[in-house]
């Protein structure tokens, strides 16, 4: 499975490694408690200096007459490669 490993925060520097499916699949990763505000409701300064490299900008979808335009999809079916599958 790839994964994404920070080498840096300032500046913001990563590399694509990999993990073992087998020690990710089904396992539940929690957020650090120090990345939660002591009341729960919020995120820390340093959940922010964590997360802001991976969620900043915005990618608006374009415009007409006021209206998003969305890609249309042409949904032509594939010819089919594999046999027949039964249980």
């Amino acid at each position: 499975m790839p994964t994404v490993d920070r080498l840096s925060d300032s500046p913001y520097k990563y590399k694509i490694g990999i993990a073992p499916l087998s020690k990710v699949a089904n396992v539940e990763k929690v957020m650090p408690r120090d990345f939660i505000t002591k009341d729960g409701y919020g995120i820390t300064e340093k959940c922010k200096r964590y997360l802001t490299p991976l969620i900043q900008g915005e990618d608006y979808p374009k415009y007409a007459d006021g209206l998003p335009v969305y890609v249309t999809l042409k949904n032509v079916a594939v010819a089919k490669k594999l046999p027949e599958f039964k249980l």
